[in-house]
């Protein structure tokens, strides 16, 4: 029986799917799980919508066509606002610890690729099913997930979408569970103790930490940042059009990251000119965009092609887990000082390289509050996780593919 089809256009699409981001966030506000574990709203919603949609396809009752025409416009203003995050100067002002985690973290980025796309061949699937399960989605998330996943799907592994963001999810979930007995492990063993009393917040706004200037949000300040992302897009869109020529295939955002970094370092946020970079307003609107982009891709998930993939997807999700399990174990804290504040930044390392930065400092919140501050790792996570392994990550990610294909 084929079902009836419910075909949306853009604007109408653009509102469900707000619509299925507010309900996500209303069922996350109800559920302490998803609430425990970081789970974003936008996910949450759009599961839902997705499992719905499956199960009137598969009943052959209905079935939602979506039009996803401004998906890539948020996701392109997503990932140039993560560009417009990459400030040398507070790279400079995080100090050698910055600079040594960043280096874990991408070398990270590179195992789990490596680790995907073996397993993935050793299994007799595509080695790009072993991408979509590596950096893609644990490191990446469900931003990188749903970013790169049409990018795979060109290069030839049907349904790349669904099974990215399938193992994201399994990936937030996973890192919160390993991250917390990871750092208890090391805590104990070592009989590890604070040095000091935390003067960062974990809530609070990174860039206020680092610099200890805070600014207002004003209606000028938003309209410069609003202006100043649309001219790293523009200028971007020209610098990815001629990357593309050369043969090089990389994601549509990638021109508009690298404008966006460039703009960043001339037109520093604290340099008192007229065209500074706003970054606590472009922040915002990154954060917006990010919601929504993840809303778009979620409901347009199509579950039905995840059959058949269930198996060796496991198994690939399992090793990496192992995988980040013994990385920040013997790597990353032994790397980072073998001390306190290395064992609960093994806490968050787990957190953000199998789901995201927030569920990484969830994780060192939970280490924290029964241990005592860790003033050092709560300074390096947020920099090297908000602000630069997206990039770096991006550029492993796009070496892959032209390498596999």
């Amino acid at each position: 029986m084929t079902p009836f089809e419910i075909k949306l256009n853009p604007y109408q699409t653009l509102g469900l799917c707000v619509l299925v981001l507010l309900f996500g966030r209303f069922v996350v506000s109800k559920v302490s799980f998803l609430k425990k574990f970081c789970i974003p709203a936008p996910v949450v919603g759009g599961l839902i919508f997705a499992i719905v949609n499956l199960i009137g396809y598969e009943s052959g009752t209905f079935m939602f066509t979506l039009s996803m025409d401004f998906k890539d416009l948020f996701m392109i203003i997503f990932f140039t606002t993560i560009g417009f995050s990459a400030s040398v100067e507070v790279l400079k002002k995080g100090g050698v610890g910055v600079v040594i985690f960043l280096i874990i973290s991408v070398v990270l980025c590179i195992i789990q690729d490596v680790v995907g796309i073996g397993i993935a061949t050793a299994m007799g699937q595509n080695p790009l099913f072993g991408l979509c399960a590596g950096s893609v989605s644990m490191t990446g998330g469900h931003g990188t997930s749903a970013a790169y996943g049409p990018v795979i799907e060109k290069a030839g592994l049907k349904g790349a979408t669904t099974l990215a963001i399938a193992a994201a999810t399994f990936g937030l979930i996973s890192g919160s569970l390993i991250g917390g007995p990871t750092a208890t492990q090391l805590i104990k063993k070592y009989n590890l103790h604070p040095k000091a009393a935390s003067n960062v917040d974990s809530e609070g706004d990174l860039e206020a930490a680092i610099t200890g200037k805070v600014e207002p949000i004003n209606t000028s300040h938003f309209c410069d940042a609003f202006f100043q992302i649309s001219i790293a897009i523009g200028l971007g869109n020209i610098v990815s059009l001629l990357i593309n020529k050369t043969g090089f295939t990389v994601p549509i955002y990638i021109g508009s990251m690298l404008i966006a970094i460039l703009m960043r370092n001339i037109f520093k946020s604290d340099s008192g000119k007229a065209f500074a970079t706003r970054a606590q307003e472009i922040s915002v609107i990154g954060d917006v965009s990010l919601q929504i982009f993840l809303a778009e891709a979620l409901c347009d998930l199509k579950l039905w092609q995840l059959a058949g993939m269930a198996l060796p997807l496991l198994v690939i999700l399992i090793a990496q887990c192992v995988v980040i399990y013994l990385y920040t174990r013997f790597v990353t804290f032994r790397v980072m000082g073998k001390d306190y504040d290395a064992a609960v930044l093994c806490a968050g390392h787990c957190g953000f390289g199998l789901g995201a930065v927030p569920n990484g400092m969830a994780n060192m919140d939970a280490v924290t509050s029964k241990y005592g501050p860790a003033p050092r790792a709560y300074f390096i996570l947020p920099i090297v996780g908000c602000m630069f392994t997206d990039f770096f990550n991006a550029l492993i990610i796009t070496a892959f593919i032209n390498f596999l294909v």
